[in-house]
């Protein structure tokens, strides 16, 4: 699978309707057949922060994602909104679902 994490650095006055601003890209993306998750994480220490965890299959799925409509839209638009250029990671990772941690079972 495609991982990729990325980090948003919102103004803060869009802070807290970031999510309610990404909205539809998160509904689109998620209804990829090629997207694995799409999940938002807010920074308790800096709540101007967010984090996007991404998972893509690999092939094509990536491609198309930044090839359709809500990305171009979703792209074109967000610098309105942050502080800075977003921060990626973007790597590959075996398997197409999360693992089970082996330092703590859950019984």
């Amino acid at each position: 699978m495609i991982l990729i994490n990325v980090r948003f650095d919102v103004k803060p006055e869009f802070a807290d309707s970031w999510l309610e601003i990404t909205r539809d890209f998160t509904e689109a993306t998620r209804a990829e057949q090629g997207n694995l998750w799409f999940d938002w994480y807010r920074s308790p220490e800096s709540p101007s922060t967010f984090l996007l965890c991404e998972a893509f299959r690999e092939g094509e799925a990536p491609v198309e994602h930044v090839n359709s409509a809500h990305f171009k839209e979703f792209t074109g638009s967000a610098a309105q909104y942050l502080e800075r250029t977003p921060r990626i990671i973007n790597t590959t990772a075996d398997g197409e679902e999360w693992g089970t941690m082996g330092e703590i079972t859950v019984e």
